[in-house]
């Protein structure tokens, strides 16, 4: 160092603290996001859910798996590495269909247990992004409203949230669930059946996406009213008021960008929540219609044959708690990476 001194040579620090560059909040988020080994290995986990999802009807076409409804007849309640074996004088069902063998077993129907499972992932991943898309859509909407505004239109918007939010939810998705499946049984009106036909021609998703945006919203509207009154006295939203500009850029252009960060955090956390309540519903038969298949509908269906043929709950069930912990663990990631306070840690 001296001789570099005396020579007017600068100085070079190799430590890696001295080295290290600025980044933008996102380039630091995502930074911090991909050093989280279980975060990043959670994300991979659920993108290849979306993919397996998204390419399920490609599978079916390449012979890989089968349709939700394939049947081999003869081969119900077939164990693991089997395959079906066809009677004397009987044909494949569907007619044409190849001999198939089933990887993970059949249930009491002779449909292939993986190919259903497959499929099911569809439902769980439509429930997680449909109930998210309410939930922020209506929440944020509401929490703005209430929040920037203020005064008696604040307090009355609250007061619906606290009576809404003492009643509980899973309790109330049910009985709207009992309601619309007795709209199947009776003759109602033409916009009640015309709902009721759209229902199942969507596999029974249509009225199960209304209960669940019934309530998931209420949650996300108290966090996004607290955030926007935090925010809405810094500085940044005063001089934009001084300047004036007016109430809606106010919220678009200056607060929604500051407060949707926690907002995508507090949603992916909720996300398990979702998928599980529609698993419970399609448990106890008042979730997806059959023959969809669902992780739930899986699960109920095979929990007579539990003892001899464990396969027929394990599969969908190992689907269902990876799919809740993936989740769980990214949004745990995503906390930590959107912190704040954890900023150049």
């Amino acid at each position: 160092m001296t001789s570099q001194l005396q020579a007017g040579r600068p100085i070079e620090f190799k430590h890696d603290a001295f080295s290290v560059k600025s980044r933008s909040f996102w380039s630091d988020a995502w930074y911090r996001l991909s050093r989280n080994r279980v975060a990043v290995v959670s994300m991979i986990f659920i993108i290849g859910l979306i993919v397996l999802a998204v390419s399920a009807d490609g599978l079916k076409s390449a012979g890989l798996i089968e349709g939700i409804n394939d049947q081999h007849r003869g081969s119900s309640l077939a164990p693991p590495m089997t395959c079906a074996t066809l009677q004397p004088n009987q044909q494949p069902y569907p007619p044409g269909g190849p001999q198939f063998c089933f990887v993970f077993g059949s249930d009491s129907l002779g449909r292939d247990l993986l190919s259903r499972t497959i499929y099911g992932t569809r439902v769980s991943l439509a429930v997680a992004l449909v109930g998210a898309v309410l939930s922020l859509g209506i929440g944020i909407i509401y929490g703005v409203v209430s929040g920037y505004y203020g005064g008696r239109l604040d307090n009355f918007m609250m007061r619906v949230v606290d009576f809404l939010y003492g009643i509980p939810s899973l309790v109330l998705v049910i009985l709207f669930q009992t309601f619309f499946k007795s709209l199947e049984l009776e003759k109602s009106s033409t916009l009640a059946q015309g709902l009721v036909h759209l229902d199942r021609s969507m596999g029974g998703l249509f009225f199960l996406f209304i209960a669940l945006g019934a309530l998931s919203w209420i949650s996300m509207a108290r966090l996004t009213r607290a955030e926007v009154l935090a925010q809405k006295q810094r500085e940044y939203v005063e001089a934009a008021r001084a300047s004036g500009a007016s109430n809606l850029r106010i919220i678009f252009v200056h607060l929604l960008p500051n407060i949707t960060g926690p907002l995508i955090i507090a949603e992916t956390l909720q996300i398990p929540g979702y998928i599980f309540t529609e698993a419970f519903l399609s448990f106890i038969g008042l979730g997806i219609e059959p023959p969809t298949p669902s992780w739930g509908s899986l699960i109920s269906t095979g929990r007579d044959s539990m003892i001899t043929l464990p396969n027929l709950i394990l599969l969908p069930g190992i689907a269902l708690a990876l799919t809740t912990l993936a989740f769980n663990f990214l949004g745990d990631g995503l906390r930590d990476a959107l912190d704040p306070h954890l900023r150049g840690r």
